[in-house]
């Protein structure tokens, strides 16, 4: 072997080859966390409302009709508070707020509510509503008969409307709850459109 000749030590060969498969682990685990976070995002509002159906979660309240039972009594003796609240979520361009702030009910009275809405995206838009109660020991007493949350929501372009909400609270809720909070939060489902397209329920202002 001539001195100007130099051969790589069999040690470094193996170690750049250790190196360089540890780099390509590496460079996989990336992309596959950067697909998870892109799937998890993308699939956050129906994963988010599968939870809030099934779970109750969080304050959650359950997304479903529930029946009033016929022989239930009113509990005249005691008045809890509810509050109304709305939020949006993200940059949604509609106007979604309670038609009343507070509102009182005795345990076991049924009471109606209305949410206004308005689309003001410039565009027909689906969208939907997701419940939440407070305190959260207050949300298996709190029930609804009727509620546009059950469904997407179609709107057209500027179309407004009055969504009602009847709901009752079981006498059964501990007598130290004296206030509960019903809020909804309204989501862009357009991408999430549902066979058949759910036509705003409610009373419609033109």
């Amino acid at each position: 072997m001539s001195h100007g000749q130099h051969n790589t030590p069999p040690f470094d060969k193996n170690k750049r080859h250790d190196v360089a498969v540890k780099n390509r682990r590496l460079t996989w685990v990336l992309l596959g966390g950067v697909l998870l976070m892109f799937g998890f995002c993308y699939m956050l509002i129906p994963f988010y409302e599968f939870i809030c159906k099934k779970e109750g979660i969080n304050g959650k309240s359950a997304n479903s009709v529930t029946a009033m039972d016929p022989t239930m009594q009113v509990d005249y003796s005691r008045t809890i508070k509810v509050d109304l609240v709305t939020t949006l979520h993200g940059n949604l361009l509609f106007k979604f707020i309670p038609l009343q702030r507070h509102i009182e009910i005795h345990p076991g009275e049924r009471k109606l509510v209305y949410f206004y809405a308005e689309n003001r995206a410039g565009q027909e838009m689906t969208v939907q509503a997701i419940p939440s109660i407070t305190p959260n020991d207050a949300a298996r007493f709190l029930k609804k008969t009727e509620c546009f949350c059950f469904t997407q929501q179609y709107f057209f372009d500027g179309q407004k409307a009055d969504m009602p909400v009847y709901f009752f609270i079981e006498p059964t809720i501990p007598k130290e709850i004296k206030e509960v909070t019903l809020s909804y939060t309204l989501f862009d489902a357009s991408a999430y459109v549902k066979k058949g397209k759910q036509f705003t329920k409610g009373r419609i202002n033109l």
